[in-house]
């Protein structure tokens, strides 16, 4: 697999990053739909997971490199990297997501600003790290992974991290997210704003109360990264909604929002955990939304960019 994608949105150039693949129940990906309709999109394998790509975003700007979302990170014990099917080690020690970076000619030093969708392990692990200098430490000391980097998240989607619940609890490990408190590296949002010119938030509450799409625009150019709005493809129907969403009720209305905004202006769809689909733009087809030219994930010696 080719670990990075470029594109273009107007003038601003972006990357997509492979950070790594997870496996996921697949009944629990797709919640109430039959087995048997989801089994004819993504099959599972013998303890019923399906394979979930841990994608994330890089964008060139003018205000310095911005990555959106950062996949699982480094800190897992061997029996958690066993249950989700984890697969994103790098070269030489690195994360899976440090070599994509690279492969996009950058380092973490070079991150200036990290935009999180929400605060669960897949999409905010890769946060932190565990320092190499103190990897032996028994406190497990961890520090933030991008060291010159600003982060970014709803303040209501910190404190729903900060109190869990039994339903809850299992998805946020306070070791991605309180390190970059304890540094004073959080910026806090309160509602859809404007990050930086031509990126902005987008509320799409239901998987969790204040999960945040991101939006690049320029030039008349829309993509929208829709985290787990629309994990994979195959959740572009209306009712296709996972089992993990604390409120699938709002999912549904924050879907059907979204479809309505990208198909009339149309926006391009980034999918973070589509194994096989990178981005694809909306169209309407009769009652249905279909997705029009999309990208596929490249295999080594293909072009990577679009």
């Amino acid at each position: 697999m080719t670990l990075h994608y470029s594109f273009q949105v107007g003038g601003l150039r972006c990357h997509t990053l492979e950070g790594g693949l997870q496996r996921l129940d697949g009944g629990a990906m797709f919640g109430v739909v039959p087995r048997t309709l989801w089994k004819a999109r993504i099959e599972p394998d013998k303890r019923n997971r399906i394979p979930l790509a841990m994608r994330c975003v890089l964008v060139e700007h003018d205000d310095g490199l911005v990555l959106i979302d950062t996949a699982l990170g480094n800190k897992e014990d061997a029996r958690f990297l066993d249950i989700y099917g984890v697969e994103n080690q790098g070269l030489e020690g690195a994360t899976q997501l440090e070599d994509a970076l690279a492969s996009a000619g950058f380092l973490p030093r070079d991150v200036k600003w990290v935009i999180n969708t929400h605060l669960h392990f897949d999409h905010a692990g890769g946060n932190t790290t565990m320092d190499p200098d103190l990897e032996n430490d028994p406190r497990r000391h961890v520090r933030p992974t991008f060291p010159h980097a600003t982060y970014v998240v709803q303040r209501g989607e910190l404190e729903f991290a900060r109190h869990t619940n039994e339903r809850t609890r299992a998805s946020y490990l306070p070791h991605n997210f309180e390190p970059i408190a304890s540094a004073g590296r959080w910026r806090l949002l309160d509602g859809e704003v404007e990050v930086l010119p031509g990126i902005s938030v987008r509320l799409t509450p239901g998987h969790v109360p204040f999960h945040q799409a991101v939006l690049l625009q320029d030039r008349g150019e829309a993509a929208l990264f829709v985290g787990d709005l629309f994990p994979t493809t195959a959740h572009l129907p209306l009712p296709w909604i996972m089992g993990y969403d604390v409120e699938p009720l709002r999912t549904l209305e924050s879907k059907r929002a979204i479809l309505n905004e990208a198909v009339a202006a149309g926006w391009r769809l980034i999918f973070e955990h589509d194994p096989k689909v990178i981005m694809g733009t909306p169209v309407k087809d009769g009652k249905t939304v279909v997705l029009h030219d999309t990208s596929p994930v490249p295999e080594p010696g293909n072009m990577i960019s679009g």
